[in-house]
C-alpha cells in the first residue's frame, strides 16, 4: 500500500479529469447552494439529512473518509463532505438521487455477500475498508460518490463547504486574492472588481 500522503496526492491526480471545467461552470449555482447547506446543517444539526436514510449514512461517510482520509491534515469526514452528498443529491445532482441510491445499495448487498460476518462496510476497520474499495474502484458508483466528496471537500469556506478551510489546507493552498484592477486592456475600465483578502473569505 502507498504511504497514506502519496495516496492522497495520486488519488488528487487522478480524479481531474471527473470534475471538468464545462460541468462545475453548468452546475456552479447548485452546487454553491449545497455546500452553503452543508455547512450550515453540520454546524446547527449534524445529525440531519434530507436524502440519505439513517441505514446509508454510515457507509456513505466511511467511503468518503476513505477517499480523502484524515491523516497529518483532517480529510472529508471532517469537511463534512455527507452532508454535501445529501445536499447534492436534492439540488444538483437531484436527477441521480434514486440511481445514486440504487448503486449504494448494490455496493451494499455485494459488500454483505463478499463478507457475511461482517455487518456493514462501516463496521470495518480502515485497512479492510481500503481493500474491499479497491475492488469497486472502477464503478460507476464509486466514481459518483468520489466526485461528490471532492466538491464538498474543496468548495471556498465563504460558500460554506470545506468546512473551516480543511481542503485547502489538506493541499497546501493559500486563498489570498489581493490583486488590483486593472489587469489588463480588456478590463482597464471595469470598476466593479472588489479585492477580498483570506480573512474576508471566510
Amino acid at each position: 500500500m502507498e504511504p497514506p500522503e502519496r495516496s492522497r496526492r495520486s488519488f488528487l491526480l487522478s480524479s481531474g479529469s471527473t470534475l471538468t471545467g464545462a460541468w462545475l461552470a453548468t452546475n456552479w449555482p447548485a452546487i454553491v447552494k449545497a455546500a452553503e447547506h452543508s455547512h450550515h446543517v453540520a454546524v446547527t444539526k449534524p445529525e440531519t439529512f434530507s436524502f440519505l436514510k439513517p441505514a446509508e449514512v454510515a457507509d456513505v461517510d466511511a467511503i468518503t473518509a476513505q477517499i480523502v482520509p484524515s491523516g497529518k491534515t483532517p480529510g472529508a469526514r471532517e469537511a463534512h463532505a455527507t452532508h454535501f452528498i445529501d445536499q447534492a443529491m436534492t439540488t444538483f445532482f437531484s436527477w441521480s438521487g434514486e440511481h445514486f441510491r440504487s448503486g449504494l445499495a448494490q455496493f451494499q448487498t455485494a459488500f454483505r455477500t463478499a463478507q457475511p460476518a461482517a455487518g456493514t462496510f462501516a463496521h470495518l476497520g480502515s485497512d479492510a475498508q481500503i481493500a474491499y474499495l479497491k475492488t469497486v474502484e472502477n464503478t460507476e458508483f464509486f466514481q459518483t460518490i468520489r466526485q461528490l466528496t471532492l466538491l464538498g471537500m474543496f468548495s471556498s469556506p465563504k460558500y460554506g463547504g470545506n468546512y473551516n478551510g480543511i481542503g485547502w489546507k489538506s493541499i497546501g493552498f493559500v486563498d489570498e486574492h489581493v490583486f488590483t484592477p486593472p489587469f489588463g486592456y480588456y478590463d482597464a475600465q471595469y470598476t466593479g472588481f472588489v479585492p477580498y483578502t483570506a480573512e474576508k473569505s471566510k
